[in-house]
């Protein structure tokens, strides 16, 4: 398995590590701070370096099997031999943006009541899918109640809740499509002061705050049972 660093610390932006596989195409180390693609975030990009001054680009991260992240780099490239120590560096502005859209996206959850069917986000926008009747979805209303969710600064808080305890409580699982994954005893939460609690494996940041300004780019509706309302951030607060 592949120590999973960056659900501890989602700031941090580099981890020293120790190659254990490599396929073409395909670095797996014994610990990284690189997000692996789930949960509607797309997985990191960046760099791997090693002790010669090599480097080599890692232009997306996924699952692999048996809890293995596979950094993917370009299927030519010169890589480290197994056992090799490397260090691991993430494209940090891109997956700062990313975190203040999946923090965003949990506020949205809070302002709009009601089930969420599907979600994604990537560099430059993010939206959620609701069950709800499209006359209920207001713009300028939910921007105001975003807004204020980001002026009031909350903290954003990672915890773990019980398999059991969850099972009893399935009104936290917000998505319907996705469930969050079992067999380890208990489960990864996110927790937004009392505004916002639910099961999520992803990268958040600490305080709402650091989201930013925000708007509603678009409202429109997928199909009887998904009406999607779309954010896009601005530019990088200061």
């Amino acid at each position: 398995m592949t120590a999973t660093l960056f659900r501890d610390d989602a700031y941090a932006e580099q981890c020293d590590a120790t190659v254990l596989r490599l396929d073409e195409g395909c670095v797996v180390l014994d610990r990284t701070v690189f997000y692996p693609t789930g949960g509607g975030q797309p997985g990191d990009v960046g760099e791997l370096h090693w002790a010669d001054g090599a480097r080599v680009a890692v232009v997306g991260t996924v699952w692999g099997e048996a809890g293995e992240i596979v950094h993917r780099v370009a299927p030519q490239a010169r890589l480290p031999a197994v056992g090799n120590r490397v260090r691991a560096a993430i494209d940090w502005p891109r997956r700062h943006r990313l975190m203040r859209y999946h923090t965003a996206l949990h506020l949205l959850c809070a302002v709009v009541a009601a089930p969420v069917t599907g979600g994604r986000m990537a560099e430059d926008k993010a939206h959620l899918d609701f069950d709800i009747d499209m006359s209920r979805l207001d713009a300028a209303a939910i921007e105001q109640r975003l807004a204020a969710l980001v002026e009031a600064d909350l903290a954003v808080e990672i915890g773990v809740i019980a398999e059991a305890e969850l099972d009893a409580r399935p009104e936290l699982v917000r998505t319907m499509s996705v469930q969050p994954p079992r067999g380890q005893g208990r489960v990864r939460t996110i927790r937004i002061a009392d505004v916002d609690y639910q099961p999520c494996g992803g990268t958040h940041l600490r305080r709402t705050g650091e989201v930013g300004a925000l708007r509603v780019g678009r409202i429109r509706s997928e199909g009887r049972r998904n009406k999607r309302v779309t954010i896009v951030l601005d530019e990088m607060p200061s």
